[in-house]
């Protein structure tokens, strides 16, 4: 397994992540041994990092990896989890903040988190279940800080979704040890300028600025919630298809964009279009680690042999370049 330099933080994380989220579903509605199977795989192959989140069912994906790995008990494993504020909770960040991870900490079994997340998306001035700019930086990070002084968190994250302008400001920033950054086929404004009018959101080379704070990279929705496994057929303990994030404004349009990009599969560029997906994924230096949502042990044993034939080469990331050229001007 690859391993990369997570940032400053002197982590090396395992190119390939296992994401324990609600969208492929296995480490929340999943069958206990398979989840203990195939995090045992996943250790076993040189994955060592793990991300949940209290959101993911509601804890259950928390209990099941702090159950799981309290039997296995891996040596060198790193966790990450999240905290999402809801807008009842703007008055009392502190407060919430230091809840969640505190109940996140006894389901996972564990005195400390590697990476504490905030899972909110962070815009110019809030509204909503966004956070302002400010509330991020002068109520979250000290909160934050507190609980890495304590000893309950070793690094601080972000994941860097929302208004383009406010995630740079707070990247920016340097309080920040790691992004969760959107990174895919459909979209790779994180890595790349867009065409004008391209129909996804510009992240504006956010890579860049990661790279000038020294902040880590955790590639999210690889797979684009799926969308990007060219097919529109769901696993039944996988959730419904998510909400797009940074790419169409609907599941069925990503769906159909995915559906355009099947010539590299056709031309023998890759054996599927999961493949291709997961290989672009890691094909940036940038990234450090990606997540793929998992249903199945099955989906884990593909993410893996995706993953060891490594980065997609320049003439495969140029075939793809053209056939993303063809959904310039079309509406979001």
């Amino acid at each position: 397994m690859e391993m990369r330099v997570f940032g400053r933080t002197g982590m090396r994380l395992s190119i390939l992540g296992f994401g324990c989220g609600a969208v492929g579903g296995l480490m929340v509605r999943g069958d206990p041994r398979d989840q203990e199977r195939t995090v045992a795989r996943a250790i076993a192959a040189g994955v060592n990092y793990f991300d949940t989140a209290v959101q993911y069912g509601d804890g259950e994906s928390e209990n099941n990896l702090g159950r799981i790995l309290q039997k296995l008990k891996p040596p060198d494993v790193a966790v990450g989890t999240k905290v999402r504020l809801s807008r009842g909770n703007f008055h009392r960040i502190s407060d919430a903040v230091v809840k969640s991870l505190e109940g996140s900490l006894t389901r996972l079994r564990l005195d400390r988190v590697d990476i504490f997340h905030l899972h909110n998306a962070i815009t110019e001035t809030g509204g909503g279940e966004a956070l302002s700019v400010r509330q991020v930086l002068e109520d979250v990070v000290p909160a934050f800080e507190r609980l890495r002084q304590q000893g309950k968190a070793r690094f601080l994250g972000l994941t860097a979704i929302g208004d383009t302008t406010a995630v740079h400001q707070v990247i920016d920033a340097s309080v920040f040890d790691s992004a969760q950054a959107v990174y895919n086929m459909l979209n790779p404004s994180a890595a790349v300028s867009l065409p004008a009018n391209y129909p996804a959101q510009d992240y504006g080379r956010l890579f860049d600025h990661t790279k000038a704070a020294g902040v880590g990279v955790i590639a999210i929705r690889v797979l684009a919630g799926g969308a990007l496994s060219g097919s529109a057929e769901r696993h039944p303990i996988a959730s419904p298809p998510p909400e797009p994030i940074g790419s169409a404004m609907s599941y069925d349009a990503d769906l159909a964009r995915a559906s355009r990009l099947m010539p590299l599969v056709q031309e023998g560029f890759a054996a599927s279009l999961t493949e291709a997906a997961t290989r672009f994924a890691i094909s940036h230096p940038a990234v450090a680690t990606i997540l793929v949502g998992l249903a199945t042990p099955q989906q884990f044993q593909e993410a893996l042999a995706a993953v060891q034939k490594g980065p997609l080469p320049p003439d495969t990331l140029d075939r793809l370049t053209a056939l993303r050229e063809g959904f310039v001007g079309e509406p979001r």
